[in-house]
């Protein structure tokens, strides 16, 4: 007999999100699921890992599918979160990381700024194979533990590429995948593998305050000037043409341009 799959699966929202547990359901159908996640909502954390952060790990007992789970809170993003379960809180490395089921989509060239995403970065970096995944909502639910939005779409698509990427090899450079559900999909809806939009799918919004002295942070919103024409984008595929985007992501940053040619240009006199 084998043994089950060992899931590791992780947000940016926090332990209490019903996205998280939305994704836990989804993903016990594929093997066993160990739930590490922040303590505190770290929306926007990308894959920090700040020094300030305590650390702490809390086992919390929460009900799952009407068995009751040992699952664990950590003092730390969603990045530090992945950490403390690869060398600390599972006995052996995961076949399999999941980040999610974010609130809002995370789309175009800012996806590094998504906590959600940076936890998948961090697993992938472990040598993990790793998903991110987000639901599209309203921006007001962004930040909220609202049970008005309805997961159950993104848990198919959870589960469904949680198990593709547990059965298939993926190509060398594709270190993780990004999967964004439209809020209007269905278990039936459509994917599409699709690549990032060359713009941010959020801008940022300066503070509204009349003095430096009162505590404010940058705000954000839609970018409405993203092009959406580019059928192959990310942003097109989920918000034009309302479908399942699915984006591989690679670690290597580095630009794709002829590394002589860049050299010469940069020496040139």
């Amino acid at each position: 007999m084998t043994s089950p799959y060992q899931i590791l699966l992780t947000n940016d929202d926090g332990i209490q999100s019903p996205g998280l547990w939305t994704a836990a359901r989804a993903l016990s159908t594929l093997g066993y699921v160990h739930v590490v996640a922040p303590r505190d909502q770290f929306s926007g954390a990308g894959r920090s890992l700040p020094s300030n952060s305590d650390g702490i790990i809390t086992p919390l007992p929460l009900q799952v599918n009407g068995q009751v789970w040992q699952v664990y809170s950590v003092g730390g993003t969603p990045a530090q979160a992945v950490l403390h379960a690869l060398y600390e809180i599972l006995p052996q490395p995961p076949d399999l990381v999941v980040s999610g089921i974010n609130y809002g989509a995370n789309i175009g060239v800012g996806v590094t700024v998504s906590g959600t995403v940076g936890a998948a970065m961090e697993a992938a970096g472990a040598g993990i194979p790793a998903l991110a995944i987000s639901l599209e909502t309203d921006q007001v639910h962004h930040l909220s533990y609202s049970t008005e939005v309805d997961f159950s779409a993104a848990g198919h698509f959870t589960a469904l590429f949680g198990r593709l990427l547990l059965e298939r090899r993926m190509p060398g450079d594709v270190h993780l995948l990004k999967v964004d559900v439209p809020c209007d999909a269905s278990p039936d809806t459509p994917w599409r593998v699709t690549r990032l939009a060359r713009a941010p799918f959020y801008v940022p919004v300066a503070p509204k305050r009349t003095s430096w002295n009162t505590p404010e942070t940058v705000g954000y919103r839609l970018n409405e000037t993203i092009d959406l024409a580019d059928a192959d984008s990310d942003a097109s595929v989920l918000v034009s043409q309302r479908l399942v985007s699915v984006t591989p992501l690679s670690l290597d940053m580095t630009a794709r341009v002829p590394l002589g040619e860049l050299d010469r240009l940069l020496r040139e006199e």
